[in-house]
């Protein structure tokens, strides 16, 4: 199925922050979104800021996971029921993004949102 038949799910990945993001097939807007960078994350964002030596990476796969949760259930509010991802965009992810990534997809499908393509992810 191509990604215009259905609402696609995109990732912002930096060291900093992960942001998630899906977008309506029509209209190409962002009809919800989960960031890293939500309240519930700063202090731990602010504890990593501070440690000595300072960490590279701000988010992990746990954290990934918990904004995977908040676009699940954000998606359920307005009832999307599936979501697509950018197979292409997320296989060209060094492997060690794609595995910090991985625990969002699967947060999102435990929430009772369909993935396509996340399947083919897996490292």
């Amino acid at each position: 199925m191509s990604a215009t038949n259905h609402h696609l799910l995109r990732l912002v990945v930096s060291c900093r922050k992960i942001t998630a993001q899906v977008t309506n097939p029509t209209t190409e807007s962002i009809v919800a979104m989960a960031s890293s960078l939500e309240q519930e994350f700063v202090a731990q964002y602010r504890s990593k800021l501070n440690r000595f030596p300072r960490s590279h990476q701000f988010w992990d796969a746990r954290i990934a996971s918990r904004v995977g949760e908040k676009l699940g259930f954000r998606l359920r509010e307005i009832g999307v029921s599936k979501v697509e991802i950018d197979l292409h965009e997320e296989l060209s992810r060094p492997i060690h993004h794609r595995r910090l990534v991985l625990p969002l997809f699967d947060s999102v499908k435990r929430a009772g949102i369909g993935v396509n393509g996340a399947e083919r992810l897996q490292v």
